[in-house]
């Protein structure tokens, strides 16, 4: 009984360590293209399956799918998007089905799964721009999470995160007499 609850905690906890991509995708995909190589020269890769990261730039809806505009950036080992101020350039994203531009929007990091199927040119700004041009087979949108941050320098960070009760101003009964709530000149 105590090797199959150790087992299933084991199992448990290496879930939650999963890459966002199912492991039948992840074994298809070609790991070793880089995004460079990919922008220079995405005829040769053609049909190659490929996992890139990024952040949307644009959504564009269509009769049977929806368009992604990507900027890409690096990934970590789940497959989230990092470093989200540099990227390797933009690749365009075709999904077979509906995403609401809404959710799907700018700025929202994704992470996707799809075979190569060439380049597009479009225009950006003023420039003709050469578009790696993916088909998606996976997609995954990662949530949006708020920036954790204090109210201000040497805020009392307890073991509850940001929220502590012993400084909550409508629980703490000596509320005034310290300085987040009163203003003090030195």
């Amino acid at each position: 009984m105590k090797k199959i609850l150790i087992l299933m905690t084991g199992l448990v906890l290496l879930s939650g360590c999963a890459h966002v991509i199912s492991r039948a995708t992840l074994d298809e995909a070609n790991q070793n293209v880089t995004f460079a190589e990919l922008r220079q020269d995405p005829s040769r890769f053609l049909g190659t399956m490929v996992i890139l990261g990024g952040v949307i730039v644009k959504t564009v809806p269509e009769k049977t799918g929806t368009l992604l505009e990507v900027y890409q950036t690096r990934t970590d080992r789940w497959g989230e998007p990092l470093d989200l101020d540099h990227s390797g350039g933009r690749f365009l994203a075709y999904y077979r089905k509906f995403l609401d531009s809404e959710i799907w929007s700018k700025g929202r990091k994704v992470t996707l799964a799809g075979k190569v199927e060439g380049e597009k040119t479009r225009r950006l700004g003023k420039l003709d721009y050469r578009y790696p041009y993916i088909r998606v087979q996976e997609i995954h949108l990662w949530r949006k999470v708020a920036p954790m941050y204090a109210p201000y320098p040497g805020y009392p960070w307890g073991p509850w995160g940001p929220w502590n009760p012993l400084w909550d101003p409508f629980w703490y009964p000596y509320r005034d007499w310290y300085p987040p709530y009163r203003h003090h000149r030195r």
